[in-house]
């Protein structure tokens, strides 16, 4: 196992929270080391992994957006791309890309109260190689998604369905779905957006 320097903050997450963890941490605490793990190979958490067509915030970007890098774009309900884009751009003005050690998935954290440090451990997931990064401070910025498998409900019979089946977290980039018949299941901004 490869042990890590540590640092003063880690910060597990490289979307819109983690990023601005670190932007925060450069501008405001110029003097503490830090470092993000993030198990993608890219910028932008949630509007990295969700493809699938017409997907954007249903949230203003006025009010999501960086208090000290505002949104300036003129799309409010702004697309996944866009949103991805804002927040690696945030990280190269910021300084704070060169800090992201991708293909990193947490996969245990301990807090050690006698040395006031975390040990969190990380597999590379292209290697298998396991990894410890020791902080005195662990920040979580890993969204509410599962990366590996996005909810699905249990659904009677769903093994006799011969259609195609697809979840909006892993949606297929070669998906033709025109001049079909398509049945959305939810009510949520997905759905909508889907729709």
């Amino acid at each position: 196992m490869e042990t890590q320097d540590d640092v003063d903050v880690l910060i597990v997450g490289a979307g819109i929270s983690g990023i601005g963890t670190a932007c925060q941490l450069r501008e405001h605490c110029p003097d503490m080391s830090f470092q993000i793990l993030e198990r993608r190979q890219r910028i932008g958490g949630t509007w990295d992994l969700f493809r699938y067509p017409g997907i954007r915030s249903d949230s203003d970007m006025f009010t999501m957006g960086y208090e000290f890098r505002p949104w300036n774009e003129l799309k409010v309900l702004a697309d996944g791309t866009s949103i991805r884009n804002y927040v690696a751009d945030t990280a190269r003005e910021y300084d704070v890309a060169d800090q992201i050690q991708f293909g990193l998935k947490v996969i245990s954290s301990e807090f050690s109260s006698a040395r006031g440090r975390w040990t969190v451990q990380a597999l590379e997931e292209s290697s298998g190689q396991r990894r410890r990064f020791e902080a005195k401070f662990l920040v979580m910025s890993t969204g509410y998604y599962r990366y590996d498998a996005g909810y699905t409900p249990d659904f009677a019979g769903i093994s006799d369905y011969k259609g195609t089946l697809v979840h909006p977290q892993h949606w297929p980039e070669s998906l033709d779905y025109s001049g079909k018949k398509v049945v959305v299941i939810g009510s949520g901004a997905t759905a909508v957006t889907l729709v």
